[in-house]
């Protein structure tokens, strides 16, 4: 049927002027009736049909977290066993290695995701994370680690843009904001396991061989079981195959809702326009604004200082006298609390004002740090305030800045250049990451926590009002309705 209502609007445009009224008529009547049975839609999809795919998809953030945190504590006994034990740089390298490899999987995520489909993208983006963790766990040389660390890194800089794509395409519009707090705890639940796998590594001998051989085994589920989800209706209809993405539709949304769900994406048929996207229509063409506002989210998200946060903290929780392993646990809880606050939330108060909060509570903990590393501050004091200025960073940055970017992006652009755009806007978030992480030890040292927090504690309030200039809230509409509402008339 929808084939038909396409090839009637084709032969609108081609047909002479005196036969447009048939058609018109006909398209019209088409488009009644289809309203008629979207009138009678009350209630919204169960969320039990889309709930299991969602679950799959979030195994890539599980892994994400998890490799991100999987060498903190086996750091020490890995340069031990392999021996570069006191080699600073050596030691960097085994922990930013991965960063590269992600940058690299970041820039051809648009590409495979888009080529492929988003189910064979998860495939592929676990495949490096199997080969990577098995080579680091082999491994008896650091060049070995480094490959390793490197191939798991792709699939890291691979997997999140696709399980962004992939939640907002098969997320009902009710359900997409909850959904998207899914890939956040995720993310969190891999760092907290990643900790607690290397809390015996310091008593058992060889154990950080384990923690690596652990990750294949989520990494092996995802390649399993995407084999059983949908693949994206969004890039099926993309792909010019209506049917299939109909059937798609069916299994995630159930049979009366499919009709609304296939005239949505009829708004914005496309056709194979999809493969022609270039970089310069994306940073230069009527897509530049929502482009614009991806990647100076991202970058926001990461000159706010999280990950300096993270860094840090052991250090600080230290001259408090807490020990790293508590200290750890606690940023780990802040972050997961606040992640499960956030998809409490998120479709109830919507994605703008958790963002807006967010970042303002981030700048109010950065002004508590710049508080504790005053002079005149007394000294316990100044570690209360530091402490409650840290845990209070990761708990607000959690109920906003870390969830909302990964969900807002897929749902403000297009169909068209959803996935290549979210490749750009993830590689300006490695990027910026990588100099964030490289230059903070150096910048502390030369400028003092007080003048340093302040800069993050600017960044952060430089986001509140970017924010509130520039984003849409997207709470409750379906992708359509943002594009329309967002991108301009050619």
């Amino acid at each position: 049927m929808w084939s038909r209502h396409r090839e009637a609007f084709s032969m609108y445009k081609r047909m002479p002027s005196g036969d447009h009224s048939t058609i018109v008529d006909d398209v019209e009547e088409n488009s009644a009736l289809l309203q008629k049975s979207m009138d009678m839609e009350t209630t919204n999809p169960s969320w039990l049909l889309s709930f299991p795919h969602v679950v799959v998809a979030t195994i890539t953030s599980l892994l994400f977290g998890y490799h991100l945190g999987v060498v903190n504590e086996p750091l020490e006994s890995i340069s031990i066993d392999l021996g570069f034990s006191g080699n600073t740089l050596a030691e960097g390298l085994v922990v930013s290695t991965c960063l590269g490899g992600a940058f690299i999987g970041s820039l051809f995520s648009g590409l495979v995701a888009d080529g492929v489909g988003r189910r064979r993208a998860f495939q592929l983006c676990a495949l490096p994370m199997i080969i990577g963790a098995a080579t680091s766990a082999t491994t008896k040389t650091l060049a070995g680690m480094l490959i390793g660390r490197f191939l798991v890194g792709t699939g890291m800089g691979l997997g999140p843009p696709v399980a962004s794509l992939y939640v907002a395409e098969v997320s009902p519009a009710s359900l997409r904001g909850t959904y998207g707090s899914f890939i956040q705890i995720a993310t969190c639940l891999g760092l907290m396991g990643a900790l607690f796998i290397g809390i015996p590594v310091k008593e058992i001998a060889g154990w950080w061989r384990v923690c690596f051989w652990v990750s294949t085994i989520p990494a092996g589920l995802l390649a399993f079981f995407m084999m059983f989800c949908v693949e994206s209706p969004h890039w099926l209809y993309k792909k010019a195959r209506s049917a299939e993405a109909e059937a798609e539709f069916e299994r995630l949304l159930g049979g009366s809702h499919v009709k609304y769900a296939m005239l949505e994406l009829s708004k914005l048929d496309k056709g194979d326009e999809a493969d022609a996207v270039r970089l310069t229509e994306l940073l230069y063409g009527r897509h530049f604004k929502v482009v614009y506002i991806g990647s100076t989210l991202f970058a926001l998200q990461q000159l706010s200082g999280i990950n300096a946060v993270f860094y840090f903290s052991s250090s600080v929780f230290k001259s408090a006298g807490v020990p790293s392993d508590v200290a750890n646990v606690l940023i780990g809880v802040a972050n997961l609390s606040g992640s499960i606050v956030a998809m409490l939330l998120m479709d109830k108060l919507g994605r703008k004002l958790l963002l807006l909060w967010s970042f303002f509570g981030m700048t109010i903990a950065m002004v508590l740090q710049v508080a504790a590393a005053n002079t005149f501050m007394s000294g316990s004091g100044s570690l209360y305030l530091s402490v409650g200025g840290m845990l209070m960073f990761v708990l607000t940055f959690a109920l906003g800045a870390g969830p909302v970017p990964g969900l807002l992006l897929p749902e403000i652009f297009p169909n068209r250049i959803r996935a290549k755009a979210m490749a750009f806007c993830m590689s300006v978030h490695w990027v910026i990451n990588f100099f964030v992480g490289l230059l903070f030890l150096r910048l502390l040292e030369q400028l003092g926590p007080q003048l340093l927090y302040t800069i993050f504690a600017s960044f952060c309030m430089m986001a509140v009002v970017f924010v509130k200039r520039n984003v849409m809230e997207t709470k409750g509409k379906s992708l359509q309705e943002i594009e329309i509402a967002l991108l301009p008339p050619e």
